[in-house]
């Protein structure tokens, strides 16, 4: 059965060059035309011959994905809605600093994690985004922005490790030399914490990185805050980082929303120190977003530098993450699809 170009990885794509009966280097240079240049169309590949275009198109068309909102906000930050050839919409958010740009991908339309602090769980879940789905996003905003992306962060809508095949095969697409060539290290993947994931991303042999939504390191509290994620264990979660940083030698970034009232008292932090201890870390604390309907507030700043203070006392390295976008719902958990 045809099915997009978009759904293929590299290796993918190799095999369709194989089975149709082309040279190997045809691969590399579809791979370039489609990643690296961002054409539009088969007709824009000038070095491909005439019936190889054709046949792409007949078998495996090529639909770029289409910006249908954008906002710009007094920090720089760019958000996009970004629309697929079946109609779904996903949202990614592009970050300028000095030289860097970052790009906050989608993994996914819409989530299934449901975390009660984020707003992309209230819209639901609609479906797995392609390779090439998430390659658009990157390069719409290289396009917009002017300038070379050079982190990527998977951090936008969905739960990585749900999709886990597609953005593999997406993050190999966004490091090869043909592709995007940004740096393995350059490239971050969160995760709410699926074990499964966790497990075979540290056999993976890039130097990708990976950061955990921990929120919580009291099980209970952590249950209310994320309930997608009650059937397991904090201590089953500090078990897998142990064996993913035994296998893979990379530290993991624990992301740490910090909710009023919610998760940072004393007990929270202590908590928090403990399930540090025994792993290679950086901690991000992420005072909440302002979310539409919702009451949650953000921790008081006496309360953010009392964790941070506590933390570096202990040797943890900790930062306090500076929301951006925040203005124009395009930071940490703001990301819904809303429109002007």
């Amino acid at each position: 059965m045809a099915q997009r170009i978009e759904a293929y990885s590299y290796e993918g794509i190799c095999e369709l060059m194989k089975e149709w009966g082309q040279p190997r280097f045809r691969a590399k240079q579809l791979v370039q035309w489609l990643y690296q240049k961002g054409v539009d169309s088969y007709d824009e590949m000038s070095n491909l011959p005439a019936s190889l275009k054709e046949r792409l198109e007949e078998e495996a068309s090529l639909k770029r994905a289409t910006v249908v909102d954008k906002q710009v906000s007094k920090d720089g930050t760019r958000k996009y809605i970004v629309q697929f050839s079946d109609g779904a919409a996903a949202e990614m958010v592009a970050i300028p600093s000095q030289d860097r740009l970052t790009v906050c991908f989608s993994t996914q339309v819409g989530c299934s994690m449901g975390c009660i602090f984020c707003a992309t769980g209230k819209e639901g879940f609609t479906r797995n985004l392609l390779p090439g789905e998430m390659l658009d996003q990157i390069i719409i905003a290289q396009k917009d922005m002017g300038m070379r992306v050079t982190n990527l962060v998977g951090m936008g809508q969905g739960e990585p490790f749900l999709n886990y095949d597609n953005v593999l095969a997406a993050m190999r697409l966004a490091n090869s030399p043909d592709g995007l060539n940004i740096g393995a290290r350059k490239i971050t993947i969160s995760t709410c914490g699926i074990l499964s994931g966790i497990r075979k991303f540290a056999g993976e042999p890039e130097q990708f990185t990976m950061a955990v939504s921990l929120h919580s390191a009291v099980q209970k509290s952590r249950d209310v805050l994320m309930p997608s994620m009650v059937h397991q264990t904090l201590k089953d979660l500090k078990q897998d980082i142990r064996a993913y940083q035994e296998e893979s030698g990379r530290r993991v970034t624990y992301e740490y929303v910090m909710i009023d009232g919610l998760n940072d008292d004393d007990g929270h932090l202590w908590a928090l120190v403990d399930f540090c201890r025994g792993t290679i870390c950086h901690v991000n604390l992420i005072p909440i977003n302002e979310i539409e309907g919702s009451v949650l507030q953000p921790s008081r700043e006496s309360t953010v530098n009392r964790f941070l203070k506590e933390l570096e006392k202990r040797g943890i390295e900790a930062t306090l993450r500076q929301s951006r976008g925040s203005d124009i719902a395009g930071a940490c958990g703001q990301l819904k699809n809303l429109r002007r």
